[in-house]
């Protein structure tokens, strides 16, 4: 079994060598839980600024659609910019918009059900783990139904960025974003005439007493949240079902505390595995001194399984307790999306579990070809019997 399959018996022994070892490409991993949470918390690491893609082979990186549309977002970004563009675009994105989607969201889950309904084996990726989340950030930016399906493979595309940036990766991902950003440019001009209740809106309006968003920082900023939306729930829906099918009965047992369940699944298997950053300053870490510009990368899932961190770490507790995965990051740079991965994975697993209590893995799953985004490209199930009620009680 390759690492990308099964990274976890590899984290385990790096953790065993030293707390921080020398990767092959010369940045420094750090694999235990405290030092992932200092790496993705402290502000003496920073994310590589934009200027030091000139130093990896692209100078030219502005006439990367790939490149440009993620370095000018939020994701890369470091304070004072990042400071700025968080505080607009979270005026926008508050906690009551997301808390406002639960009942599309519970409707939602009840069609994609009812369409798995329709045979008795089905891919559960595209047929619920992807049009759920992409719905759901459709409907939150403002994106027509009809239009969503055509942004997993353009977002894919874009994404392998984040794992490698090579002249081949960015061959296929630039006229990716360069679709993600016509499309929403598209979009906007619309807005712009006729605004409507949306995300998509709310950001064209977003200001403070003296600023507000161009409109570049707009769609920049629009097209990291509709990748990020359905990316991160994506695979914890897909990772997390398996996960929970691997013990007969377990998978019943999110409905008694979804919150607690949705916490061990992030932890257990987490949808995003690394995070690199910089070193702003000569910084210490681990016991080891690190000079400013060395890159320093946290194994998040590897911090999620620190036995220094978690009891029996490898085990899948659905009920532990003092659970915090490193799933979403941490500090300025902490998922703005979390509480919305959150809310669709504690409405849409139990659901699932109500609607098809023996669910079953029909085949192996194909994992996708990652290591930073961890998850499933396809997914066959067997449905088995449906239960006596349509499961439309557990969405209330």
């Amino acid at each position: 079994m390759t690492g990308r399959e099964d990274p976890y018996p590899r984290y385990s022994r790096l953790r065993e060598i030293s707390p921080i070892v020398r990767a092959a490409d010369g940045a420094l991993v750090v694999t235990g839980y405290a030092d992932c949470q200092t790496l993705v918390r402290d502000g003496r690491f920073a994310h590589m600024p934009a200027d030091m893609l000139a130093f990896v082979g692209f100078p030219d990186w502005r006439e990367h659609p790939a490149l440009l549309q993620l370095w000018t977002s939020m994701l890369t970004l470091n304070p004072p910019d990042h400071t700025r563009l968080r505080r607009l675009v979270g005026s926008a994105f508050t906690a009551r918009r997301v808390a406002a989607l639960q009942p599309a969201i519970e409707r939602m889950v009840g069609d994609l059900l009812d369409d798995l309904a329709a045979a008795p084996e089905a891919d559960f990726v595209s047929g619920f783990a992807f049009p759920l989340p992409v719905a759901v950030i459709g409907e939150l930016l403002g994106v027509p139904a009809a239009d969503r399906p055509q942004f997993q493979t353009l977002v894919r595309d874009w994404t392998q960025v984040l794992e490698m940036i090579t002249p081949d990766i960015l061959a296929t991902a630039d006229p990716a974003a360069a679709a993600i950003r016509d499309y929403l440019g598209g979009l906007l001009d619309e807005r712009r005439k006729e605004p409507a209740d949306d995300l998509l809106t709310a950001l064209t309006q977003a200001q403070t007493a003296d600023d507000r968003l161009t409109d570049e920082e707009v769609l920049s900023n629009a097209a990291l949240l509709f990748a990020a939306g359905f990316e991160t729930t994506t695979n914890l829906l897909a990772n997390g079902l398996v996960a929970l099918l691997e013990q007969p009965g377990r998978l019943a047992r999110v409905a008694e505390a979804p919150d607690a369940a949705v916490e061990e699944l992030l932890r257990y298997d987490s949808p995003v595995q690394i995070a690199s950053r910089i070193a702003a300053d000569d910084v210490e870490l681990a016991g080891l001194p690190i000079e400013a510009g060395e890159r320093v990368v946290a194994y998040l899932g590897a911090g999620n399984r620190d036995p220094q961190r978690f009891d029996a770490p490898d085990e899948l507790r659905l009920d532990r307790e003092n659970n915090a995965p490193l799933s979403f990051g941490g500090g300025i740079h902490y998922c703005l999306g979390a509480p919305l991965a959150r809310l669709e994975a504690r409405i849409a697993l139990p659901a699932l579990a109500a609607r098809f209590p023996e669910i079953a893995l029909a085949g192996r799953p194909e994992r996708r070809d990652s290591l930073t985004l961890r998850g499933f490209t396809g997914m066959p199930v067997q449905l088995g019997r449906e239960a006596a009620s349509n499961g439309a009680s557990s969405l209330t």
